[in-house]
């Protein structure tokens, strides 16, 4: 048996397999459970703990799941004044609001603030989000930044040597000053971790508040021309080469490692 067949014959979870499919987020993959409305085999389910492979036959509300699809990934440009969670308890429009009907189940990779633009990547794979979201990865996102107040040499050297705010260390980040405009200093900013608000709170620091953030790249993945609201599948080939993969291998590695089948009673 080859390493690809081992790959795609590994067991995974329930809920797992039913977000892969694009039918819902792992959390309300466990909700159709637990309301009786998923089967395997004709069995109906009362754990999302219960591993599935290729042969087993999926049912939801009586009707069989969808083949899981590929990982994919996609460019958006995201507008100030949407949020990047599928739900937003006080009602604010998200991305996932604005999307066009014909995209799939998707889930954002990292995230902007409400007020921030620019690149959003979105997936339909978990594994795919959680391996570009990985510190370990080293990708450099960086933003063009326009903030109030006059950016110094010794306050950019302060950033560039890595700030503590309220107890927690940001990193140091790479800082240009590109120009002024009137009260406005705009700068380009990289980072290669994604705190809270992290560059709004690192420049608070140094007297500067920033008033517009746009990203602009996420590693190799560039925001280029694309309109405002507009979003743009990333190429599968691209994709594979960004990651240093083969087409073919591709779809291995976005798995997790093969675990063995949990021994049931």
């Amino acid at each position: 048996m080859t390493t690809k067949d081992t790959a795609a014959d590994a067991p995974e979870r329930i809920a797992k397999r039913l977000a892969r499919a694009g039918v819902a987020s792992r959390r309300d993959a466990e909700r159709l459970i637990a309301e009786g409305r998923v089967r395997v085999n004709g069995a109906r389910l009362d754990t999302p703990a219960t591993l599935v492979g290729p042969g087993d036959r999926i049912e939801v509300d009586g009707k069989p799941l969808a083949e899981a699809e590929p990982p994919r990934l996609w460019r958006y440009h995201k507008p100030a004044g949407l949020v990047t969670t599928a739900r937003d308890e006080k009602g604010r429009a998200t991305v996932f609001d604005r999307l066009p009907p014909s995209m799939p189940r998707v889930m954002s990779v990292g995230r902007l603030d409400l007020t921030s633009e620019g690149l959003l990547l979105l997936t339909n794979d978990g594994a795919l989000k959680r391996r570009l979201e990985l510190p370990s990865t080293g990708w450099l996102r960086k933003y063009r930044v326009r903030a109030h107040g006059s950016a110094s040499e010794a306050a950019l050297d302060t950033l560039r040597r890595g700030v503590t705010v309220d107890g927690e260390r940001f990193k140091p980040m790479t800082v240009a000053f590109d120009r002024s405009q009137g009260a406005n200093s705009w700068l380009t900013i990289g980072l290669r971790e994604g705190k809270n608000r992290e560059i709004r709170r690192a420049l608070e620091t140094v007297g500067l508040r920033v008033n517009r953030l746009i990203r602009v790249s996420y590693g190799p993945f560039l925001l280029g021309d694309l309109p405002e609201g507009e979003v743009e599948e990333v190429k599968p080939k691209v994709l594979a080469d960004q990651l240093g993969l083969s087409r073919e291998g591709w779809a291995e590695s976005a798995r997790p490692p093969k675990r063995p089948p949990r021994k049931t009673s």
